[in-house]
């Protein structure tokens, strides 16, 4: 695995292990179907959260937050529906974003930001 691939492992492991201290139940991980694909899929509650995770090494040009563009967006939103239509939920739904950001000493930063996208359903 490249240098960025286990960067982004990690980043998800982060993000899996902040959703669960939060009281989310990871239902899906890396999900595919097609050319759709969401990162992670969790429930709290009566909800079901599509997680989409961006990191970005501290100091970089731009934060991960800016890499929710709305092409982006729209790309999670097809993929949302795919997978509430190919599972059957049938619970309320949201996307999600969570943000980690890599310090030079090694730390990380974790961010939730929850309805990264307005969604359309």
């Amino acid at each position: 695995m490249s240098r960025t691939g286990e960067l982004g492992a990690a980043g998800e492991e982060l993000a899996v292990a902040w959703l669960r201290a939060h009281g989310f139940i990871i239902m899906d991980r890396n999900w595919r179907m097609g050319r759709y694909e969401l990162d992670i899929v969790a429930a709290r509650g009566d909800r079901v959260h599509f997680v989409e995770v961006k990191l970005r090494r501290e100091g970089g040009l731009t934060r991960p937050e800016e890499a929710m563009t709305p092409a982006k967006g729209r790309a999670l939103l097809r993929a949302a529906n795919c997978y509430i239509e190919t599972c059957g939920v049938m619970l309320d739904c949201q996307i999600d974003l969570i943000a980690v950001e890599y310090a030079p000493d090694g730390s990380t930063e974790v961010r939730y930001v929850p309805d990264a996208v307005t969604l359309r359903w």
